[in-house]
């Protein structure tokens, strides 16, 4: 009997060993599937019991019960997963309504939009995709503080709050990333125009100087994410747009991923006529995008992107011209033909690894090349530049105290060659033909940023946070064509070292109020050309323009979280204004002329009228007033204080309605008014103000488990306004011609379109 017993007793034991070790614990992570942030205090809800645990700092989560499970953050779609294995990676897609609650991974410390000291801005794929996908500048003019002008779909300038308006061909003086790969070169010019718009999950943008978000940039930081791949799935797409002009464009997307490594691959062939005369494009695009997690310590992120575009260059046009045939090229140009053959390649490899629940590093490794031939009716422009960096960083994250610190070393290799063009000695019609040798240059151009970042919560309403920002930024000039007509303008130059500081403050007002405040500084070093005198010597006396912003804002959500409302006011002084004086026809030089006072006032807002499951309707809303002066400006016996900084409308307003049914009918209108621009820096010439309204309806349809369809229909300045979509400051009219300010924009136009999406499980 009592031997019975001890074996019921040791059966009963076994059995209950087994029971217990068996429930095992099974651990997981949660991230934001673009950006792949993690993603904290995710609740995770199994869905028979409706037990509840919570996602850690670094998106960790530990379940003893395999089966389905919910997960639900602020800001994120809810995503059911069935959970089957153990260490699963759970994506969440951020939720356009609920922006204030998405990680903004641009922060060195990533954070949500609504605990952010900066003024920062997401711009989704629903935004991009709510235009026709070939141009930018509608995506981003809809972004308070923010303005981009586009004389072509390959000519185009940025600026941010009033930062870059003086330069007077491209973007200068903004600092931008696609993905963890500088965009920027080390001349300060960056271009961004001829992504593949398609390929993008989300643009984030961040306002202002900021010194320790990724380099001191005067006028703040754009961040192209590109779309990443959902574990466990598989699917292709197509997308077909015809439109006017002659517009055609494919986009081929294939996402193909496991349970631990993603994919995504898009191809895009974009051709158009353009509106007016010597305008047309013609350019291929290919993105990929791949993402291996080897354990929950380890994972690599590849990115590579090429670019090979010919777009022809109307150029800028005189009054006349402007209002009776703005369908016309610039004389010059259209008889040379000009323009810009460009092809351009990145490619980045990341390392992102987990120390312990609170210390990670993140180091990148990146290079870019790029070939450009632009025949210009001046001279014929030949240019190749390479470029290799790395970034790397520590993060160090707890309840009350974080901070970042880490090293981001750049260097390019840009070498560049002017040739007469013949196109006056040719029988007409012929265009650009190469002549003799004019200039042959080889710059390398070296800088490093040291940085650091802290946060610390001094309560659970308040937190303050300190940057600094290390630059060292030098250039070596070869001049490899040099005689008794050319001087030699070999040389080297190095700018003083740049020590930014920045300083953020955050406080809960409420639960859905906050408000936020900053002074930063920046600077942007001058370009090779600005440094060059005309007598072929580099002047050693000019300075990067550095300014101090100083800005104060406000985050509230109201009604239910259905309208939001974020809000700031800001100065930004600049001194060492960088001029370009004209010196002779497309020759300037680069002078440091005075100061600007960059005052401005920036609201945007998002109203969401039903708040169902099937039906969606939003009013967006932006405006921005813009009071630039030039507080200090003497340009030889010309005193410009005190007048309008050129190149900048003094408002931008923005109103747009969008909606979704059941029926798979969707459709958004967009209105916007742009105030005046001043064209010269005496004031005495402005642009008209103008209104321009957009339209686009679709339905999109489920046709089976497997296969999507999406039709589409937009028409763009439905009213058929006339404007200067951008001007040229400052013009000067030679041998007898008028200056030409103008850029014509586009009149009323239509595209249309299908997208055809399989879903392979």
């Amino acid at each position: 009997m009592k031997f019975t017993k001890i074996i019921c007793l040791l059966f009963f034991l076994i059995f209950f060993s087994l029971t217990v070790f068996s429930q095992s614990k099974i651990s997981g992570k949660v991230i934001d599937q673009d950006t792949n942030t993690p993603l904290s205090h995710v609740s995770i809800i199994l869905k028979n019991t409706n037990d509840t645990i919570y996602s850690n700092n670094l998106g960790h989560f530990e379940i003893y019960n395999l089966g389905t499970y919910t997960f639900h953050k602020l800001g994120y779609k809810d995503k059911i997963e069935n959970i089957l294995e153990n260490h699963p990676i759970i994506q969440l897609q951020i939720n356009p309504n609920e922006l204030h609650e998405v990680m903004i991974s641009s922060n060195q410390i990533a954070k949500t939009q609504n605990t952010s000291y900066t003024s920062s801005q997401i711009i989704t794929t629903q935004s991009i995709e709510q235009n026709n996908t070939i141009d930018l500048a509608p995506v981003l003019n809809q972004v308070s503080g923010v303005f981009m002008q586009n004389g072509a779909l390959n000519t185009n300038r940025i600026t941010i709050r009033g930062i870059g308006s003086r330069n007077l061909y491209g973007t200068s003086k903004i600092r931008a990333y696609f993905k963890d790969i500088p965009l920027t070169t080390g001349n300060g010019e960056t271009t961004i125009e001829d992504f593949e718009l398609s390929s993008l999950a989300r643009i984030e943008i961040i306002k202002g100087s900021r010194s320790s978000i990724y380099g001191a940039g005067l006028g703040g930081f754009i961040k192209l994410i590109p779309k990443t791949a959902g574990f466990n799935q598989t699917n292709i797409q197509n997308t077909t747009t015809i439109g006017s002009f002659g517009l055609f464009k494919d986009v081929i997307e294939l996402s193909s991923s496991t349970k631990k490594t993603n994919i995504n691959t898009v191809f895009s062939h974009t051709r158009n006529d353009g509106y007016r005369n010597n305008s047309s494009y013609n350019r291929k695009t290919i993105t990929l995008n791949a993402n291996h997690y080897f354990n929950e310590r380890d994972e690599i992120s590849f990115l590579g992107s090429f670019v090979d575009f010919k777009g022809y260059i109307p150029s800028s046009v005189d009054e006349q011209t402007y209002l009776n045939t703005p369908e016309s090229a610039a004389f010059t140009w259209e008889q040379s033909k000009g323009y810009e053959d460009t092809r351009r390649s990145l490619l980045g490899l990341s390392w992102h690894h987990q120390y312990s629940n609170t210390i990670s590093q993140k180091t990148s490794v990146f290079s870019s090349f790029k070939n450009a031939y632009e025949p210009r009716p001046f001279n014929i422009l030949s240019e190749n530049l390479s470029a290799l960096g790395f970034r790397s960083r520590i993060l160090k994250e707890s309840t009350e105290f974080k901070w970042t610190f880490g090293i981001e070393f750049f260097n390019d290799f840009y070498n560049w060659k002017t040739f007469e063009n013949l196109y006056q000695d040719t029988t007409s019609g012929t265009g650009s033909v190469q002549g003799n040798l004019l200039s042959n240059f080889k710059e390398k151009r070296y800088y490093v940023n040291a940085f650091f970042e802290t946060d610390y919560s001094i309560s659970n309403k308040t937190g303050v946070s300190l940057g600094l920002n290390f630059n060292k930024t030098n250039y070596k000039l070869k001049d490899y064509y040099n005689n008794d007509s050319n001087p030699d303008q070999s040389g080297s130059y190095t700018f003083k070292s740049v020590l930014s500081p920045t300083l953020g403050l955050t406080h809960s007002i409420s639960k859905n109020s906050s408000l936020y405040s900053n002074i930063s500084h920046g600077f942007s070093p001058p370009t090779t050309t600005e440094t060059l005198l005309p007598d072929g010597l580099i002047n050693t006396n000019i300075k990067p323009e550095t300014g101090w912003n100083f800005e104060i804002g406000s985050r509230s959500i109201f009604f239910n979280n259905r309208l939001q409302c974020n809000l700031s006011v800001y100065r930004l002084n600049v001194s060492n204004l960088l001029v370009a004086k004209r010196t002779g026809n497309d020759e300037y030089i680069g002078l440091n002329a005075g100061k600007t006072r960059h005052d401005g006032f920036e609201l945007d807002s998002r109203f969401q009228w039903f708040k169902l499951k099937n039906y969606k309707l939003n009013t967006i809303f932006s405006y921005t007033l813009n009071r630039y002066k030039f507080k200090d400006f003497i340009d030889g016996d010309n005193d410009y204080s005190g007048n309008d900084l050129t190149g900048v409308p003094g408002h931008i307003f923005n109103l747009g309605l969008d909606f979704n049914t059941p029926f798979g009918i969707y459709g958004n209108l967009h209105f916007q008014n742009v105030g005046s621009i001043p064209i010269t820096d005496d004031n005495t010439l402005y642009t008209d103000s103008y209104n321009l309204t957009n339209f686009k309806m679709g339905w999109l349809k489920n046709l089976n488990k497997t296969l999507n369809i999406n039709v589409f229909l937009g028409i763009n300045n439905i009213f058929d306004k006339a404007y200067a979509s951008q001007i040229l400051i400052n013009a000067m009219g030679f041998n007898g011609s008028q200056p030409r300010y103008y850029y014509p924009g586009n009149p009323i136009n239509y595209y249309t379109g299908f997208n055809i999406t399989c879903n392979i499980n």
